[in-house]
């Protein structure tokens, strides 16, 4: 048995109570999927910024009644103090997942994304230490690594910031490590890489690529390609960060104050990634001919990126179970149920 399994086991045995902020979105949604079947109560914080009410009927549907009446939902905005202090109450286990995400929407409105990303987080710390909570996880970001140029990523070399996205991100490592010197109240940051999954959106100007991609595919649409497609992503399938993020909140104390990669040391350019994708569509019966079209590249983009996952294996027991290959094959079916009548001649 390995950690994963034994941390699900102890889970079951006795039971916590967990926030998740950001419950509604693409990771969050997940969280609160695996949290609820494995017979947790869950509060859940969200004010559907980015995140849908779809999402939340889905995860309904999939645990059933009975488990869904351990969760309990906040409409309410983490720039709203009094909001996470009321989320935080009694809370064993916080997941912080709440953001703005995306580059370019960073780009053009640093603002609200500082002010989300920032502030928000500062909320979140200051609510979730007065109130004791017994472990904060945090969505990091592999935006930090900035244009570091080695690879594979390590945690403790990071270069300077490409985006205002990258600068939030890396200003809520500095807020956690500050809590933790000045306050005593540690936390785990988890820095994702490039994760994709059931429940992400694919649509809007700051979606994510592989959904982006899926939907243009089924709806036999034009991909469009930054750069010359040898930028190359760590691609990480939802299950992982889902594992990752249980196991850090349930970590020794001697494993907390810390940044952790979450990925799977793979390197797949977006030009394999379209192979992929086509192969795995194919497997479905729909057959995408189009040819890709290529534009210049996007600013604030990182060229390369690639983590070492080692850190996260040998502190926290992570061990990836889904390559980017297995997890598309897991999730294709549910992104084709989405866009099922949609496909056009």
């Amino acid at each position: 048995m390995n950690r994963f399994e034994q941390i699900q086991q102890e889970l079951r045995e006795h039971p916590k109570k967990w926030l998740i902020s950001g419950c509604a979105g693409f990771i969050g949604s997940n969280l609160l999927e695996t949290l609820l079947k494995l017979d947790q109560t869950v509060v859940g914080l969200d004010n559907f910024a980015t995140g849908y009410q779809h999402n939340l009927d889905e995860v309904r549907e999939l645990v059933g009644s009975k488990r869904w009446a351990s969760f309990s939902f906040i409409r309410g905005d983490i720039r709203d103090l009094n909001a996470c202090q009321q989320a935080v109450q009694g809370i064993d286990y916080v997941l912080h997942q709440a953001a703005l995400g995306s580059v370019p929407r960073s780009l053009e409105d640093p603002v609200t994304t500082n002010d989300v990303n920032v502030s928000g987080f500062l909320n979140m710390l200051v609510a979730a230490r007065g109130a004791a909570v017994t472990s904060f996880v945090y969505a990091a970001s592999s935006a930090t690594y900035g244009d570091h140029p080695g690879l594979p990523k390590v945690e403790d070399r990071i270069g300077k910031p490409l985006s205002p996205y990258a600068v939030t991100k890396n200003v809520n490592e500095l807020y956690a490590e500050v809590f933790a010197r000045c306050y005593g109240f540690k936390t785990i940051g988890l820095r994702y890489f490039n994760v994709f999954g059931k429940r992400q959106d694919p649509n809007g100007a700051y979606a994510a690529v592989i959904p982006k991609w899926i939907a243009a595919m089924i709806r036999n649409e034009e991909v469009c390609i930054n750069g010359d497609g040898e930028t190359s992503r760590d691609f990480c399938f939802v299950e992982n960060a889902v594992q990752a993020n249980l196991l850090a909140a349930t970590t020794s104390a001697d494993n907390k104050n810390e940044i952790y990669n979450v990925a799977v040391s793979d390197i797949t350019t977006l030009n394999e990634l379209v192979g992929i994708l086509k192969s795995t569509l194919g497997k479905h019966g729909i057959h995408y001919q189009k040819e890709i079209a290529y534009r210049d590249f996007r600013d604030g983009d990182v060229r390369q990126s690639q983590a070492d996952v080692s850190k996260s294996a040998q502190r926290l027991g992570y061990a990836p179970e889904y390559r980017i290959g297995e997890g598309l094959n897991t999730a294709m079916s549910w992104y084709v149920g989405q866009h099922h009548g949609k496909r056009q001649a």
